[in-house]
C-alpha cells in the first residue's frame, strides 16, 4: 500500500478526473494512444475534411482527445490543417518535409510493384532511388504481402523493347508547363536527325510502347503534334501562357496510339471505304483511325511500308473503296487490279 499525504491525494484525484487521462486509461495507455494516432493519421490521409465529432466517433474518444492527438501529429511533423467554424474540420495538408505515409495492403502491393517497374523503366535517374525505396518497403511488409509481391516479380516477365530513357526533370518540366498552361520552346530532333525549333502548347504526357510522348498544339504548324520526350531539348524560360484547347479526341491514349501507328509507316493515305464504320473498324487493328462518313461509308487513315503492300491490304477489307492520293498508291492499286484481272482470264475462257 502506498501512503499519500493530502496534497498528493488531491493531485492524484485531479489526474483521475482529467478527461484526457480517462481516455488514455480506458483505451489501454500509451500502446492504445500510439495505435489511435496511426488510425487518426489513416483517416486524415483520405481526401476529405473531418469534423472533430466525426473523428471522435470513429476513434471512440472525446473531441478533446482528438484535439490533443492532432497536436501530437503536428509535433511529429504532420501538417494537419484545421478549418474553424461549424462547417470546418481537419485534413492533412502539404508540408515542407515528407512525413511517413500509411498504406493499406492493396496500396502497399501496388507501390512495391510500381517501384520495381520504375527501377528498370523508361525514366532515367530514378533506378537507384526506386530500389532503395523498394528495399525499405519490403523490409516492413508483412509476410503475406511479401509473398504476393515476390510472386508478381517471379512470374512476371517484361518484354525488352526499344525504350528510350528520359530524365525525370524533363518530364516534370513538361508536366509543370501543361499544368500552368505555359508554352514550351523545344529543340526537336526528328527520326531522320533533323533538328527544328518548335513553340508548342503542352496538353498531355502519354506513356506508350516504352516511350514518353507529348501531345501538344504546334503553334507554327497550327495543328496537333505528338513529340517523343527523349528527342526534346527544352529551352528556358518557357513561353507565354495559353488558353487550353479542346483535345483532338475523347480518348487521348487512343489518339496518340493512332498517330504513332501512322508515323511508323513510309506510305500513308486516307481512303474512303463504302461500308459502315463499325464493319470496317472490326476488321482493322485498334490503332487504325476509322471515321464515319455517313451511314454506309467511312474514311480510314492507313499506311504501310510500301504502296504495293498498302494496296494489297485495302483489297482485303471486303468492301469497295476509293483512292485519290498519293499517286504511288493510286498506281499500285491500278497495277494490282490489272494483275488480278489477268489472273482470271484462264478461268473466263474455261467458263465460255
Amino acid at each position: 500500500m502506498i501512503m499519500l499525504n493530502g496534497g498528493e491525494r488531491a493531485a492524484v484525484l485531479a489526474i483521475l478526473r482529467n478527461e484526457g487521462f480517462r481516455d488514455w486509461w480506458q483505451g489501454g495507455g500509451m500502446l492504445e494512444t500510439s495505435a489511435r494516432l496511426l488510425r487518426l493519421l489513416s483517416l486524415l490521409q483520405t481526401p476529405r475534411e473531418w469534423t472533430g465529432p466525426q473523428l471522435a466517433e470513429r476513434l471512440g474518444v472525446s473531441t478533446r482527445t482528438v484535439r490533443n492527438d492532432v497536436e501530437r501529429l503536428r509535433s511529429l511533423g504532420y501538417p494537419v490543417r484545421a478549418t474553424p467554424g461549424a462547417a470546418g474540420g481537419y485534413r492533412l495538408g502539404a508540408g515542407a518535409s515528407l512525413p511517413p505515409l500509411l498504406l493499406d495492403d492493396e496500396e502497399a502491393v501496388a507501390v512495391a510493384v510500381g517501384l520495381r517497374t520504375a527501377a528498370g523503366g523508361s525514366v532515367t535517374g530514378i533506378e537507384e532511388a526506386s530500389m532503395r525505396a523498394l528495399t525499405k518497403l519490403e523490409q516492413v511488409l508483412p509476410s503475406r504481402l511479401r509473398r504476393r509481391v515476390a510472386a508478381l516479380h517471379a512470374y512476371t516477365v517484361p518484354v525488352p523493347g526499344l525504350a528510350a530513357a528520359v530524365e525525370p526533370d524533363v518530364l516534370a518540366a513538361i508536366a509543370g508547363a501543361a499544368r500552368d498552361h505555359e508554352q514550351l520552346r523545344i529543340e526537336y530532333r526528328a527520326h531522320d536527325g533533323a533538328v527544328s525549333l518548335r513553340m508548342v502548347e503542352p496538353h498531355r504526357l502519354v506513356h506508350a510502347r516504352g516511350r514518353w510522348y507529348l501531345l501538344a498544339w504546334d503553334t507554327g504548324r497550327c495543328d496537333w503534334r505528338t513529340f517523343r520526350a527523349d528527342r526534346m531539348r527544352l529551352r528556358v524560360p518557357n513561353g507565354p501562357r495559353f488558353t487550353p484547347r479542346e483535345l483532338p479526341g475523347p480518348d487521348v491514349a487512343a489518339y496518340v496510339s493512332s498517330r504513332l501507328a501512322t508515323a511508323m509507316w513510309d506510305y500513308t493515305a486516307r481512303v474512303t471505304v463504302h461500308a459502315p464504320a463499325a464493319q470496317i473498324r472490326a476488321r482493322l487493328p485498334a490503332a487504325i483511325q476509322v471515321e464515319a462518313a455517313g451511314e454506309r461509308s467511312c474514311v480510314i487513315s492507313a499506311g504501310s511500308d510500301s504502296p504495293e503492300m498498302l494496296a494489297a491490304y485495302l483489297g482485303m477489307l471486303g468492301a469497295d473503296f476509293e483512292v485519290t492520293e498519293p499517286p504511288e498508291l493510286v498506281a499500285s492499286v491500278r497495277e494490282l487490279a490489272a494483275r488480278y484481272q489477268r489472273a482470271t482470264r484462264t478461268g473466263d475462257q474455261t467458263l465460255s
